[in-house]
Formats: structure tokens, C-alpha cells, sequence
């Protein structure tokens, strides 16, 4: 059976869009654990009591406590922020990508007919 160019060109596009969405999975998957260290150690600060530390490259420096609140806080914000322009993107290729898979079928069926 002799499959169209356009079909190709279709059936290639559908590709694309599971490796966009195998991609926004893993930067997904990066995110949330951003997220949950952020909120991991936003809970240790709330019962930290003395001096705290802030990472920063490959040392540790003394920080205020509220500024690393602040700080977490506006990285989870950020977190949040990113993931759901992720969702966003993803809800996108997927309902794109279910109206081409629905024109390959019924070409397909089409071709099958014939």
C-alpha cells in the first residue's frame, strides 16, 4: 500500500510531538524535584533554630533566615511558575497531536476501503 506524501509528512509530525513531549516529561520530572527540595528545605528552616547555611556553588555561607525564606520562596514560585507553562506547551502537542493521528487513521481507513 502506497502511503501519500502528505500522510508521511503527518505520521513525521506525530513524531516530533512524542519527542517534545518525552522532553517536557524529564524537565517535568527535574522540576518537581526542584519543587520538593525547595519545600524540603523551607520545612527545615522553619524548625532550625542558631545560625543557617545557604549553598552557594561549592561552599556553604551563613544566611539570615527570613531572606532564605524569601528566597525559597520566590524559587518555588518560579518552579511553579515553569512547570505550569510545561503543562501548558503539553496540553498543546497533545490535542495537536491527537487531531493528526485522527486524520492518519482515517486516511488510513480510506486507503483500506479503496
Amino acid at each position: 500500500m502506497e502511503i501519500p506524501q502528505e500522510t508521511q509528512e503527518k505520521i513525521g509530525q506525530l513524531q516530533l510531538f512524542e519527542q517534545n513531549l518525552q522532553n517536557f516529561a524529564a524537565q517535568k520530572q527535574q522540576l518537581q524535584s526542584q519543587l520538593l527540595e525547595a519545600e524540603n528545605a523551607t520545612k527545615e528552616l522553619e524548625t532550625a533554630s542558631g545560625t543557617v547555611y545557604k549553598i552557594v556553588g561549592n561552599i556553604m555561607v551563613t544566611s539570615d533566615k527570613d531572606k532564605l525564606k524569601q528566597d525559597l520562596q520566590s524559587q518555588k514560585e518560579l518552579v511553579e511558575l515553569r512547570l505550569k507553562n510545561i503543562k501548558k506547551q503539553e496540553d498543546s502537542i497533545k490535542e495537536k497531536a491527537e487531531t493528526i493521528q485522527a486524520e492518519v487513521l482515517k486516511e488510513f481507513e480510506a486507503k483500506k476501503d479503496e
